[in-house]
Order: C-alpha cells, then structure tokens, then sequence
C-alpha cells in the first residue's frame, strides 16, 4: 500500500511539473529566474534548467567524516527523459556546474602524524606548518567527469527509490603542505555517487541509510518548481587511495594521507549525505525572462 501511494505521489508531481512548462512574459532573468543565469537554456537539447543547491549534510570518507557547512550549486541545464526515465545534463555556461566550495576538515592536519620511519624532510615540511599554524584542511568536491556524464531521474526523485542524480565525483583536500594536486578520486578513477531520496542498498554487513524527497512548491505561476528539504543519499561507493599529496614529496606523503584517512575504503564504508533545495524550471519559461 505504502508503495502504490508512493506512485500516486510520485505521479501527481510529475504532472504538476509537466504544468511548470507554460510560457510567461519576458522579464530577462530577473526576480526569482535570476538562479538560472547560467543555464544553458538556448542549447539545442536543453529541456529544463536546474539550480540545486546542498545546504547540509555530511561526507564520509573512510575513517574521516566532513560536515557541510558552506552551500554547494549544482546548476545547469538537462534534457527530457530517455527510455529509461534519465535525462542527461548540460554544463553550467560559467564553467562552474558543481561549485568548488571548501568544506572544513575537523581537525585537520592534527591527526596527520608521520609514522617513524617517516624520512626527515616529511617530519620538518610538517612541522614547519605546524609552526606557522597553517594545520586547517579543507576538503572540496569537484566534478570528476564531463557535466554531460551526470544523469538526472525526476521520476526516482519524485517516488524516494532507484537513483535520483548519479553524480562522479573528485575529492580535492586542500592545505599548504598537501599542495594543490592531493585527491581522493580522479577523471579516470572517479567516486560514483548513485543517490537516491530512498533506501540505500549498500554490500551485506553494511546498514542501509534513507534519504528524503522534501516538499514540493510552486512560484511564478507554476513557472518554477521547488522542492525543500530534500536529502540524497549514498553509501554503496568505493574510495581509491589518495594522489599528489605533498607536491614532490607525494610518494612519501600519500601513504600517510591513507594511513589517517583510512584509504581506500571499501564500498559501505563510505557515506554521502546531501541536503538540498532545488528549483527547476523549463527552458522556454526562462528565455521569457
């Protein structure tokens, strides 16, 4: 029974957004439009344009859990559904579909210890940080793959089962003795997040974690469509050990990132919780403002 009223649910929204597609007089990306400047909404293909942005929430890697405290934008534009349900994305026209937005790693390089046997540049490139206080980490997630490999499910969404967004993802931990190139994930081994606003169904041994499809809105005259307090989650991921940490000293300082980090780390291990609001509305509905 809790399924079929799921789809009843799942359903009615459907059809609301479908009204969302109305045109509207023109008033150039003004007012509640102005979130979608940057969608690609005179793009060939382009069907809706999206401006998701994740408020909270929290990602687990290995043994190290980041809280997100600072909004991170999905924004762009994305098709009509396929066969399958998935629309397939468009990158943001500002180059910045998943902003770069830096997340505080608690405790930073403080749990970073060089073991023993550690060579003694490793030992004073740590310890001259620490003598000028620069220990704070900060860990910021990027794309890891073309925009046009994200997958967008309005359906999934909708109803809290099957995968939502899928999303490939790097992530980039950012510190002056990490250098600007140490990363857990790559564009050749990047960290696929299939998440849903359902039940997760991570390897045996692990506990599922549920997220949330939030609540949907309406503005502008069914134009926009928004939904709050919606929670996308993932814990069926795996994490390859971290890359280019240390700059030069990367073959001596990536063991000790893994080492503390708990890298890698199999799938289940791993979690990504991301509370968002969205908005989205139809391209034509945008171009007329």
């Amino acid at each position: 029974m809790l399924r079929k009223v799921k789809h009843i649910q799942a359903a009615a929204a459907a059809i609301a957004l479908a009204f969302v597609g109305v045109p509207a007089v023109a008033s150039a990306h003004e007012g509640d439009f102005a979130k979608f400047n940057y969608c690609p909404s005179t793009t060939p293909g382009v069907a809706k344009c999206l401006d998701s942005v994740t408020t909270g929430g929290k990602v687990v890697l290995g043994k190290k859990t980041t809280p997100i405290v600072n909004p991170v934008t999905l924004q762009g534009g994305y098709s009509e559904e396929n066969e399958v349900g998935e629309s397939t994305f468009y990158a943001a026209t500002n180059g910045e579909t998943l902003s770069k937005t830096p997340q505080p790693v608690p405790g930073g390089l403080a749990g970073i210890v060089p073991p023993e046997s550690a060579p003694p540049i490793v030992k004073e490139a740590l310890e001259l940080v620490f003598d000028n206080g620069l220990t704070g980490v900060n860990a910021t997630l990027e794309l890891a793959k073309p925009a046009s490999e994200i997958r967008i499910n309005e359906y999934e969404l909708l109803a809290a089962e099957g995968i939502a967004l899928k999303l490939p993802v790097k992530v980039h931990l950012e510190n002056p003795f990490l250098g600007g190139s140490c990363y857990v994930g790559s564009s050749s081994h990047p960290l696929i997040w299939n998440l849903t606003a359902g039940t997760t169904s991570p390897p045996a041994g692990y506990e599922a974690i549920t997220g949330k499809p939030g609540y949907p809105s309406f503005k502008d005259e069914y134009r926009i469509a928004e939904i709050s307090e919606n929670e996308l989650v993932e814990n069926d991921w795996e994490a390859p050990k971290a890359t280019g940490c240390g700059g030069i000293l990367s073959l001596l300082v990536d063991p000790i990132i893994d080492e503390t980090v708990g890298l890698p780390a199999e799938a289940g291990v791993n979690v990504a919780r991301l509370e968002n609001q969205i908005a989205e509305s139809p391209a034509a509905a945008v171009n007329k403002h």
